[in-house]
């Protein structure tokens, strides 16, 4: 008994290689995003025709998939590099892709620490604002003091 393919139905009755429009919308990634991780070499050697239209294999739009997974979590570029070469090396240890994603954690948690101290402190400011009338704002006042503390260092707590 065959064994079902995992890939959709559209997906399997198309004809390859595919226009950079057509690999773009299949790996969900605009024609421009295309482009420019070509231009970065996250996706070298993609063929052309004589007239220089680009022409994207599946395992090309593959790997536009994973580049747009991997910055759909947040991976930089660079990241996104070396994610891509272990997923190419077939000898890799998976404690090398184990060391990225952790790392990549803890650069989220401190993002998420810093939005929630910014968070805070505007907080305090639209707490302290009467919001009517007047023309004294607080949140004015301090946004244009040199000496207020940064966003990111006030109100941890």
């Amino acid at each position: 008994m065959a064994r079902p393919s995992r890939k959709p139905a559209a997906e399997r009755s198309i004809a390859w290689p595919v226009s950079i429009s057509k690999a773009a919308q299949l790996a969900g990634i605009s024609a421009r995003m295309a482009r420019h991780y070509e231009s970065l070499n996250l996706l070298p050697h993609v063929n052309r025709t004589d007239s220089g239209y680009r022409l994207y294999t599946e395992s090309d739009v593959h790997t536009l998939s994973f580049i747009r997974r991997s910055r759909d979590l947040g991976f930089s570029m660079e990241e996104i590099e070396n994610l891509l070469n272990l997923w190419h090396d077939k000898q890799r240890a998976s404690s090398s892709v184990k060391e990225i994603a952790q790392k990549h954690i803890e650069t989220l948690r401190e993002r998420i620490a810093a939005m929630k101290a910014m968070e805070r402190s505007l907080q305090t400011l639209v707490h302290s604002c009467h919001g009517d009338q007047r023309p004294d704002c607080p949140i004015l006042d301090s946004l244009s003091d040199p000496a207020a503390p940064d966003a990111a260092s006030c109100c941890k707590h």
